[in-house]
């Protein structure tokens, strides 16, 4: 619904800011990997796994490994293999739902930085932590969701790799506002995906710069409009 409703305001003529061609990058993770491995924007090691290959997921990357399905989101769809039984399990059920799935290695950290872009600048800065006692950053049990806490950097004050690749990543992408999501290992930094529309929550992500950043996106859609209306019609 999203996407069409994407659509429709394109079609409109109204500016669209999570548009339709961003959606449709950032929710297929194959199409994802396979741009930045194009572009040498660094990530895991990954591998596409299918029926064919996947007796070699562990040969390729060890364990524990990391399988995602294409087109997961908000920590659905992602597993942790610890192993060879759980491995041939979880492959055996995700196979059924996808011709490819998404295998990469294990890159142990306790908070994944999540850079906020629009229009090719960085908005935000953030340490999401892991939930507690978990892998992930939201913990899901039940109908329980927990989430761990989150830490806002001035972009002046992040490191200058992690803001950096999160911007090569994103430019690929397009020039909508998107969530950025690296991690730190081995002294080296790693994109882990690019998300369309990120939440924007109050006291996280906004807790620097405050209204500013509202003021930001507010003057995007501005811009986008003033320039929108000095285009000539299309007859």
């Amino acid at each position: 619904y999203t996407f069409d409703f994407a659509c429709r305001a394109a079609e409109a003529g109204l500016v669209v800011i999570d548009d339709q061609q961003s959606i449709m990058k950032c929710t297929n993770k194959i199409y994802l990997n396979e741009l930045f491995a194009r572009h040498q924007v660094p990530a895991p090691r990954t591998m596409l796994v299918h029926r064919g290959n996947a007796d070699e997921v562990l040969a390729t990357l060890g364990l524990p490994c990391v399988l995602k399905q294409p087109d997961s989101a908000f920590s659905l769809g992602v597993f942790k293999i610890e192993t060879p039984e759980a491995l041939r399990i979880a492959l055996s059920r995700l196979l059924k739902k996808s011709d490819l799935v998404l295998a990469q290695e294990w890159l142990p950290t306790t908070f994944d930085w999540r850079v906020g872009v629009l229009d090719r600048r960085a908005l935000y800065v953030c340490k999401y932590y892991m939930a507690p006692g978990h892998w992930q950053v939201v913990k899901r049990e039940g109908q329980r969701k927990v989430e761990g806490s989150t830490t806002t950097l001035a972009v002046a004050d992040a490191p200058a790799a992690v803001v950096e690749t999160a911007l090569r990543a994103a430019s690929l992408v397009g020039d909508g506002l998107y969530g950025v999501d690296v991690k730190e290992a081995n002294g080296r930094c790693y994109v882990m995906e690019v998300n369309d529309n990120p939440n924007i929550d109050a006291g996280n992500e906004d807790a620097v710069v405050k209204d500013g950043l509202y003021r930001e996106i507010i003057a995007t859609f501005l811009r986008r409009m003033r320039l929108r209306a000095r285009q000539p019609a299309v007859p």
